[in-house]
């Protein structure tokens, strides 16, 4: 998906420093008998590109530590579509070239009943120290079948200096952002809001955001029964398309994707913009119109603040992995509060121990650690289903027809149940 490879491409902070690495204790060599019976050594981690760099060294810092169990970092193409096509032509080959993978959150429902990732014990992983909502993307059927390695939740974006000159204050509500997007940015000559609103995973993303904070849903059941068809979808979708024919969502806000809505905000163009964290280093940078006079809160919902759709990947371990006890100690390690800690600071990546996002000095460095936090605290998953990709190409493909007002809001909700039964009979 673009709001991965975009977290890779700008730091959320304009500098960070480096933690320092906690070895892993009682390293064993090549050879080793696990007592669980599932071997150890040499292994492979399959990633879509790491672009900011910071994954390499973390795991040569494991290779010096545990030589006998050194990992190699495979790195697929920077798309997460061509990732996630090539390492699926893997493991349906069963030659288990990949040990690890670092897969989307959404694709865990799919490659969990393909069979292709083996199910994992949650004891294992000391679960209760992460932000509660991330462990529902790692699960499918009640079981774990992957632990969350990085996370990710939208977040409101907002002009601070325009609204403190018209004396208000940042939204917590639909009614609020709208009456603002109305009236405060007519006076200073920007657009209301935006997310990403080109037909893409991102608006899956943002339409999913505005169903669950109307209180609705898109599927349940793990995918097999379809919930869509419900006022909250009607009331979500509808906020949408009603700040399109309106005016306070402009119109070219229908082909943005993270970056062209970052640069909008960032430009000064917009009030309000929903966005990743990784947004917030761009619009603090030297060359941001808006450094110093913005804000970010959580999403605003129906009556109170909304729901943000969880984003972020997990760690798996292949049905055929070489090595499945070495590879779960891997991601132990890599899931282990130090690790989490570079992931933020070195990697630029949301991590998902809890701890993390209280530290103090970590605050400090960045300052939207606790809204971030909030904003995960109150998200859910995506749609869960074997299906995912079929289901998300139907919720951005109605989204996108009701927003640019070639259907009603309320006949684009009954098309999406329909075509979401219909993916869900063929299943």
């Amino acid at each position: 998906m673009p709001w991965k490879r975009a977290v890779g491409r700008v730091l959320l902070v304009a500098s960070v420093a480096l933690t320092g690495f906690m070895g892993s204790a009682n390293p064993r060599g090549e050879g080793a008998v696990d007592p669980r019976g599932g071997g150890r050594g040499p292994m492979t981690l399959a990633t879509a590109g790491d672009l900011t760099g910071y994954l390499g060294p973390l795991l040569e810092d494991w290779n010096r530590e545990r030589p006998g169990e050194k990992v190699t970092l495979v790195e697929l193409p920077d798309s997460t579509d061509e990732a996630r096509s090539q390492m699926i032509t893997d493991l349906r080959s069963g030659q288990g070239r990949y040990d690890i993978l670092n897969i989307d959150v959404a694709w865990t429902s799919e490659f969990a009943a393909a069979g292709w990732i083996a199910p994992l014990e949650p004891d294992r992983f000391a679960l209760d120290t992460f932000l509660p909502p991330v462990v529902g993307t790692a699960t499918y059927a009640g079981r774990l079948y992957a632990v969350p390695y990085v996370t990710n939740a939208g977040m409101l974006y907002y002009r601070k200096d325009l609204l403190e000159r018209e004396g208000e204050r940042p939204p917590r509500t639909w009614a609020e952002l709208e009456r603002q997007a109305r009236t405060v940015a007519p006076k200073y000559g920007v657009g209301g809001y935006a997310g990403q609103f080109l037909p893409y995973e991102g608006l899956t993303v943002n339409a999913a955001e505005m169903v669950y904070s109307a209180g609705g849903s898109i599927l349940g059941d793990e995918g097999e029964r379809v919930t869509v068809d419900s006022p909250a979808a009607r009331a979500g979708i509808g906020v949408l398309a009603r700040g399109v024919r309106d005016g306070w969502i402009p119109e070219a806000a229908l082909t943005f994707t993270e970056e062209e809505s970052r640069r909008a905000f960032q430009d000064g163009r917009l009030l309000f913009l929903r966005n990743w964290p990784y947004a917030f280093a761009g619009a603090s940078g030297r060359e941001s119109k808006v450094a110093g006079k913005f804000g970010v809160v959580p999403l605003p919902g129906i009556d109170g603040p909304g729901t943000s759709v969880l984003g972020g990947s997990s760690l798996a371990v292949g049905t055929n992995a070489r090595h499945p006890a070495s590879a779960e100690d891997l991601i132990a390690h890599l899931t282990g509060e130090p690790v989490q800690r570079r992931v933020l600071t070195e990697g630029s990546l949301p991590p998902v121990r809890a701890s993390v996002y209280e530290d103090p000095e970590l605050v400090r460095r960045f300052p939207y650690l606790p809204a971030l936090r909030a904003s995960v605290l109150s998200a859910a998953p995506r749609p869960k289903s074997p299906r995912y990709e079929q289901v998300s190409l139907v919720v951005q493909a109605v989204t996108h027809d009701a927003m640019a007002q070639h259907q009603g809001p309320g006949a684009a909700v009954r098309r999406l149940a329909d075509e979401l039964a219909a993916i869900t009979r063929r299943g």
